[in-house]
């Protein structure tokens, strides 16, 4: 079971040009769109967040169970749904402006226990920034790598939600014993301001960086570099693709039985070359469709094993 943890929220996403071009409501977050990719890879997923009584948070819900997410883990309050209104540029590439103030997902809980047979946990975006929320799911991914559970961070930077840079990027910092597999983007990583090789010696087994169209790089704590072109595709918007590649990932790692500190560094050159390719076509697929609409597992046809 992989445990995706933080929020869920819904995108207005415009569908023409101009500010008020139909915004059209769409379920998203970063964390909420992992868990649903997983579960559409064929991942046994289960996701831990507190999402609100409102319609919004229905259709939330909904979503995931139809992508086969376990959502008993799932908190419920009578606030208001996060709401997420997108800006796309030309090249299909999204802004947000969020409306957070009072919304449920804000306060999340840490759990007592974890859902049966947990064997890694997912965390990341505004659920690592909103407080109270944030410093509870910086405890659950404090508390589930002390069990020796496999963590993933992508810090998925939303930087009109963070009050004080500075003190964003040490609590980063802070995290960083505490992640086995740390994913960012090109642009995250600019804004962060460290390099692979800190951020690796401070206690990832690995760290992957998508370049957008450009592909993806992981850098491993044995020193070496393993980088993948991207999928040629006619992109509609960019919605999810970060969030495809975190799920494409995870379940690759999951079908390697690699979902470990160990696991990671023994993967061999193929190996992460096979990784990488899968969550890139995974990526591309969710880039040729508007929204964040991940890939089935039929689409891609499965991630074969090649020990």
């Amino acid at each position: 079971m992989i445990v995706v943890a933080g929020e869920a929220l819904i995108d207005l996403v415009p569908q023409g040009a101009g500010a008020l071009a139909g915004l059209r409501p769409a379920r998203g977050g970063g964390p909420y769109n992992t868990a649903v990719a997983l579960g559409r890879l064929g991942s046994p997923t289960a996701f831990c967040s507190r999402t609100s009584l409102d319609a919004f948070g229905e259709a939330l819900l909904a979503g995931l169970r139809d992508s086969g997410v376990d959502v008993s883990a799932v908190q419920r309050g009578p606030e208001p749904t996060t709401l997420a209104v997108a800006t796309l540029d030309g090249h299909g590439s999204a802004a947000y402006s969020f409306y957070v103030d009072g919304t449920a997902d804000r306060l999340f809980t840490a759990p007592d226990a974890w859902p049966a047979g947990t064997r890694a946990v997912s965390f990341g975006t505004c659920s690592l920034v909103l407080e109270p929320g944030a410093s509870a799911y910086e405890e659950l991914m404090r508390t589930a790598s002390a069990r020796g559970l496999f963590t993933a961070l992508d810090p998925n930077i939303r930087a009109g939600l963070i009050p004080d840079a500075d003190a964003y990027r040490a609590r980063f910092k802070s995290w960083l014993p505490s992640v086995s597999l740390l994913k960012l983007s090109e642009e995250d990583a600019r804004w962060l301001g460290g390099t692979p090789r800190e951020w690796l010696s401070a206690g990832p087994s690995a760290v992957v960086i998508t370049q957008g169209g450009d592909g993806l790089t992981a850098f491993t704590r044995g020193g070496a570099v393993y980088s993948v072109p991207g999928e040629q595709v006619d992109v509609v918007d960019t919605i999810g693709a970060g969030d495809t590649v975190n799920a494409a990932l995870l379940h690759g790692l999951a079908a390697r039985d690699a979902l470990s500190p160990a696991g990671l560094a023994e993967l061999d050159a193929p190996g992460w070359e096979q990784l990488l390719r899968f969550a890139a076509r995974a990526a591309a697929i969710t880039c040729s469709r508007a929204g964040a609409e991940p890939p089935y597992a039929f689409e891609l046809g499965g991630f074969p094993d090649l020990s």
